[in-house]
C-alpha cells in the first residue's frame, strides 16, 4: 500500500446543538477555561424554510473552536438537536498536559461536576478526564503517558494488520500500554 499524503489541515470547529447556550458558556467559558470568542446571530433560508438561530464559537487553541446552535423555533430546535442517547463512545477528546486536567477537575469539582458525569479513565497510553457538559456532549481531557511517542510507532507501524486481523476474527487485544 502507498503512502498517501497527509493533508495539510486542522481543526476549525466541531458543531453540537444545545438548548441552553447560558450553561453552554458558563461551562466551557467559566468551568473549563475556552473563551467565548464569536456570537453569530443568524436568520437565513436552510433545507427550505427561514431558520433563527445563534452559533457560538469557544476557542479551545490556536483558533480551534468548539461550537454549539440554538435556534429560536422549539420545531426547529427539535428537528436539528434532537437528543442523541448518552454514550461513552461518542465523545470529543482533547490533549492537555497534566497541570490543565488538574485544573479542569479541580474546577469541575468547586462547580459542583462530580461521578457520574465526570470520571476519570486510564487507559494505559494515556490517562482522561471525562465530563457531559450541559448540551450532553461528552468531552475527554486526555494526557498522554510518557512513552506515547513508543507507542505511537509501534500502532502505526502495525495499524493496517490490526485491522486485517480484527476484521478476520481476532479479537484479542494488542493494548500491552496496560502493562507497562
Amino acid at each position: 500500500m502507498s503512502a498517501k499524503p497527509i493533508v495539510n489541515t486542522r481543526l476549525h470547529h466541531n458543531a453540537h446543538v444545545t438548548t441552553d447556550m447560558a450553561a453552554v458558556r458558563e461551562f466551557y467559558e467559566d468551568v473549563i477555561g475556552f473563551p467565548l470568542v464569536a456570537t453569530w446571530c443568524e436568520k437565513t433560508d436552510l433545507f427550505g424554510k427561514v431558520r433563527t438561530y445563534m452559533h457560538c464559537f469557544f476557542e479551545i487553541g490556536d483558533g480551534e473552536c468548539l461550537a454549539f446552535f440554538q435556534f429560536q423555533d422549539e420545531e426547529d430546535q427539535q428537528e436539528f438537536g434532537p437528543e442523541l442517547p448518552l454514550s461513552g463512545f461518542r465523545h470529543l477528546a482533547m490533549k492537555v498536559d497534566q497541570e490543565a486536567q488538574d485544573g479542569i477537575r479541580d474546577r469541575l469539582a468547586a462547580a459542583g461536576y462530580e461521578a457520574p458525569d465526570t470520571y476519570i479513565l486510564n487507559h494505559g497510553y494515556c490517562q482522561s478526564l471525562y465530563v457531559f457538559d450541559p448540551a450532553k456532549l461528552l468531552i475527554e481531557f486526555t494526557v498522554d503517558c510518557e512513552d506515547m511517542e513508543q507507542i505511537n510507532a509501534e500502532r502505526k507501524a502495525d495499524a493496517h494488520s490490526e485491522l486485517e486481523r480484527w476484521l478476520a476474527g481476532d479479537h484479542s487485544p494488542n493494548n500491552e500500554a496496560y502493562h507497562r
